[in-house]
């Protein structure tokens, strides 16, 4: 890795609006990235945390709370680990934006989407591509091609920041898991996920 990412970095693992990080997603693709070496925190969002005790289902936070806590994460990992410790931000669909929105922190390297909710299905005109911008010089989506939230077609239709690099799951839905017909379970795209991650933070200069 080149010399602005020498140390391995920290990466914070944020969920999506409908499954916390008990979820088979986050736990699959925590696991696949601490087995390459990343060191990683997943913690719930305040309203997930009542979930975890209600067991009754909530909407998410406003998202100035969700931002607040997110933020709040990063600067317990720099009051422990230092102001030197490289931060990458990773979300799954709704921590994705949470996660691009607060990649403005100067700790953070980048942010990381996986299948990020460009908009809500069927309703194209309620975009969300001004989440999009941060101040990282590279950032990464991993998107499904099939995904309701933001299909290949309509996605390379629009204008992205340049610093948003994308890789397309073939085939994939909203958990980037193709058709059963494709011959590829959940588990292995979601290591191939993993992979194409690590290469990814690899390649960054």
């Amino acid at each position: 890795m080149a010399s602005s990412v020498l140390v391995k970095p920290h990466i914070i693992f944020s969920h999506g609006a409908g499954a916390g990080p008990e979820s088979a997603f986050m736990q699959a693709m925590s696991n696949a990235l601490r087995g390459l070496g990343y060191k990683l925190t997943c913690e719930p969002f305040p309203y997930w945390q009542q979930v975890l005790l209600t067991g009754k289902k909530r909407p998410p936070n406003p998202a100035i709370q969700l931002d607040a806590d997110l933020r709040n994460r990063i600067n317990k990992i720099i009051e422990k680990e230092g102001r030197h410790t490289p931060i990458f931000l990773i979300g799954k669909s709704m921590g994705a934006r949470v996660s691009f929105r607060c990649a403005d922190h100067f700790a953070v390297k980048g942010a990381i989407g996986l299948g990020f909710p460009f908009h809500p299905p069927g309703k194209q005109d309620k975009h969300r591509l001004q989440d999009l911008y941060n101040p990282c010089s590279r950032n990464l989506i991993v998107q499904g091609e099939r995904d309701p939230f933001g299909s290949r077609a309509w996605v390379e239709a629009q204008s992205l920041p340049n610093n948003v690099d994308i890789c397309w799951a073939s085939e994939g839905n909203h958990d980037l898991v193709p058709p059963k017909r494709s011959g590829i379970t959940a588990e292995q795209r979601w290591q191939q996920v993993a992979e194409h991650i690590h290469r990814w933070l690899e390649s960054l200069e």
